[in-house]
């Protein structure tokens, strides 16, 4: 018999259209991905070679729970050249993914009774992970009139004496949002008022900046510090989905039982892929910068072939590497328009609804791909949007 907690597990709908996409591509379709969330570039041979060297000199074997101490050492500088934050290395878990960080921060202070803050659209996992600690989801609208940023005066006006949580993702997933410094600032001066209030920044997206936005972490508020919870990896910097790399950077009050958890949950993470993730942070960024422009170029080419179709309009991506389009005006539900794009046009994007209710009347377009995969993609979406009409 199932426990009733895990009927509240949710899923992330990227990985099953990916799966379908490649379903049907084995069928023999002409599939163009557009859908799942990661780079298409492959990880930096430097990465990838200090990986290998590692498993030839013997890192074969169990790490310390948190993380090799020179990888800690390595994300706390990191952060200081990002951010002029100090970081003590000890409140640095290196974990097998970001998505550990989001799960651990809702297992530690979700329970029945709490609350647990998040956006709307937003990453699928935040509603599910809640859901399960017991704790009750309280969403936050991220509106396209505001550019999908936050509102800060939004979300201190829904916390609560049972608020244990606050999330925050910046630039967003799925929207391509980044919230401009002057909210971040509101949001976290009101929530020093409210100490008994966490707040998690998944900052995953950072070095995934265009031009015309600013990254602004929330490592450079120290005063929320003993409040904070900071997401981070190598995942989508470093083109390292399938490394399984994250790290959580926890207030002194959660670092023990995060530590805890982890030992619990798997031990500690993989030994050669910490020592691949230490080249990545040490190693010469031009690949980030790379990336980070062939996304950006990527970006603007969807958002103009995107507002060129009919009854489809598209918000400017300022970050991250979607572009997150409003189809009100087809007249069409986002799940049956991702449908009908996959199955009878080859090409996978997500239903905003995958992201909660607020995606309703939006499609989310990932900027990993080639551009001519993009060229081609739109010129699809295009000869759908005609047929249908």
């Amino acid at each position: 018999m199932m426990h009733s907690r895990a009927a509240n597990l949710g899923t992330e709908t990227a990985f099953s259209v990916l799966a379908r996409a490649a379903e049907l591509a084995a069928s023999g379709a002409d599939i163009i991905n557009l859908g799942i969330g990661q780079p298409d570039f492959p990880t930096p041979p430097h990465i990838v070679e200090a990986g290998i060297q590692a498993l030839r000199d013997g890192h074969h074997g169990y790490t310390p729970s948190k993380g090799i101490v020179s990888l800690r050492e390595g994300v706390a500088k990191s952060l200081y050249d990002s951010y002029q934050a100090d970081i003590d290395p000890d409140l640095v878990q290196i974990l097998p993914g970001g998505k550990v960080v989001m799960f651990f921060a809702t297992q530690l202070l979700g329970e029945a009774g709490a609350e647990i803050i998040y956006p709307d659209p937003g990453f699928p996992i935040y509603a599910s992970s809640i859901r399960f600690s017991g704790a009750t989801p309280v969403p936050y609208a991220l509106s396209e009139a505001k550019g999908f940023a936050l509102d800060a005066d939004d979300i201190l006006s829904k916390i609560t004496e049972n608020t244990r949580l606050v999330i925050i993702n910046s630039p967003a997933n799925p929207t391509g949002g980044v919230t401009p410094r002057a909210e971040i600032e509101k949001l976290i001066k009101g929530l020093v008022k409210h100490p008994h209030v966490y707040l998690m920044s998944d900052e995953i997206y950072d070095k995934l900046v265009f031009d015309g936005s600013a990254m602004t972490s929330c490592l450079s508020f120290p005063e929320i510090r003993d409040q904070l919870i900071i997401l981070n990896g190598w995942s989508k910097t470093y083109a390292m989905t399938g490394w399984r790399l994250g790290y959580g950077i926890w207030p002194k009050s959660l670092a023990e039982a995060a530590d805890r958890l982890a030992v619990n949950n798997h031990s500690c993470v993989n030994a050669a892929a910490q020592i691949a993730a230490l080249a990545a942070l040490t190693g010469d960024q031009a690949c980030v910068e790379a990336m980070r422009q062939a996304f950006q170029r990527r970006a603007s080419l969807i958002h103009n072939g995107l507002n060129a179709l009919p009854g489809v309009t598209c918000a400017v991506p300022t970050g991250a590497f979607y572009a997150f389009c409003n189809i009100t005006g087809t007249n069409i539900a986002s799940a049956e328009l991702q449908s009908r794009l996959l199955e009878d046009y080859g090409v996978a994007v997500i239903s905003g609804t995958s992201f909660g209710e607020m995606g309703e009347g939006y499609l989310r377009f990932s900027c990993a791909n080639s551009d001519e995969s993009i060229t081609a993609a739109l010129s699809r979406f295009a000869d759908c949007l005609n047929q249908l009409s």
